[in-house]
């Protein structure tokens, strides 16, 4: 299955809260996207690992992704090694993507910019033809996306463009909210995190609007890159 855009996150709702709104926005014009989960969110001060599962299917059937897969890596203790680095290859070379969106290049969780350095040096290395992997026995042709691009998360970092995901944002929200059991519930039993405030949950809101604010619109999403943007005319930057 080839598709278009292929989003990585270290954890389940990481693509939901980093980029959800233009995998949206993306979706309604035709495109097809699939979503990798490198961990399975174990080590979450809330739920459990079963419980990000279940969520995470919820959230993909209300996103109308093409696919998503998860692959269970070590919550916490991943590394950006050759065992890693083919782990995310084969995902490449299956969905031969033109685009990715991974990870925050530095955040407040580790994992974060851990994984966004494994899936662009990754990126890199599936382009190379003497690097063999299979899946289900079949050998795997190389491929190399086109475009990677880092979302935001918790850090504010300054972004290099913009999407305007006006109209996709109580969308964008129905998906976090899937993972009901990490963020803001007044009647919750569960310890406190950094997520589960309910500022955490407005902060989602108050973000895309300032975004959105810069460019003349209501709701964005940043985004940071690895090479100079390149438009063909003036006229195309808006």
């Amino acid at each position: 299955m080839k598709l278009d855009i292929l989003a990585f996150g270290a954890h389940p709702d990481d693509v939901e809260l980093g980029c959800a709104g233009t995998i949206l926005k993306e979706i309604s014009v035709g495109k097809s996207v699939g979503i990798i989960d490198l961990t399975r969110g174990e080590l979450g001060t809330r739920g459990s690992a079963v419980i990000r599962d279940q969520e995470a299917n919820a959230a993909a059937k209300i996103l109308g992704v093409s696919a998503r897969e998860n692959l269970e890596m070590r919550d916490g203790f991943f590394v950006n090694d050759e065992k890693h680095q083919l782990e995310i290859i084969k995902m490449i070379r299956k969905y031969q993507p033109e685009i990715i969106l991974c990870n925050a290049i530095d955040d407040r969780h580790i994992d974060h910019a851990k994984g966004s350095q494994l899936v662009s040096d990754a990126c890199f290395l599936s382009g190379l033809m003497k690097i063999e992997t299979t899946i289900d026995g079949e050998k795997q042709t190389a491929w190399r996306p086109k475009l990677v691009y880092h979302y935001i998360q918790w850090k504010d970092i300054k972004p290099d463009f913009v999407v305007d995901i006006t109209g996709f944002t109580d969308k964008k929200i129905e998906s976090i909210l899937a993972y009901g059991s990490q963020f803001y519930d007044a009647n919750s039993k569960e310890p406190e995190s950094p997520i589960s405030s309910k500022n955490f949950l407005e902060s989602l809101n108050y973000r895309s609007r300032d975004l959105g604010r810069l460019v003349g619109v209501d709701h964005a999403e940043g985004f940071t890159v690895e090479r100079y943007l390149a438009v063909n005319s003036l006229g195309d930057l808006i």
